[in-house]
């Protein structure tokens, strides 16, 4: 595929999927906010930790300066349930592999303009990540 994007789908049925594809408020990600809610904890959604860094985080908390990133095992390539594509596979495992890359830098960025990235699979229970999170954020206010 010369490392580049497809331009069309593989048939119309992987395109209604990809099409539905959520960039936020995913089950896995409404549980853990939930579950901080829950713990008491406020923070901001959806948006960039560093104005000028193009990335999102999935909670932001600003004044701990922590930033949460709930990730999918298949997007992400989770060792236990990371699962391979049939269809475009170079393609699917090129993007996890840069979708990887990518993760390392934005903790490696975040973590140099002191912050603290926590990661949570997405099928992690969701308070015990919850837990995680708070103690994270607890000990950096």
């Amino acid at each position: 595929m010369n490392g580049q994007r497809p331009t069309t789908a593989s048939s119309p049925a992987v395109r209604k999927s990809m099409q539905s594809n959520k960039g936020r408020d995913t089950k896995p990600e409404m549980a853990v906010r939930r579950a901080v809610h829950a713990m008491g904890l406020r923070y901001r959604v959806s948006v960039r930790p560093l104005p000028e860094f193009r990335r999102t985080a999935d909670l932001v908390f600003r004044s701990a300066r922590v930033a949460v990133f709930v990730d999918g095992c298949f997007w992400h390539g989770c060792p236990v349930h990371h699962t391979v594509a049939f269809t475009n596979a170079g393609y699917w495992a090129d993007k996890v592999v840069r979708n990887r890359e990518r993760d390392g830098e934005t903790d490696r960025v975040l973590t140099e303009a002191g912050w603290t990235a926590v990661r949570v699979w997405e099928h992690e229970d969701p308070v015990e990540a919850a837990t995680r999170i708070a103690d994270v954020v607890r000990s950096r206010r």
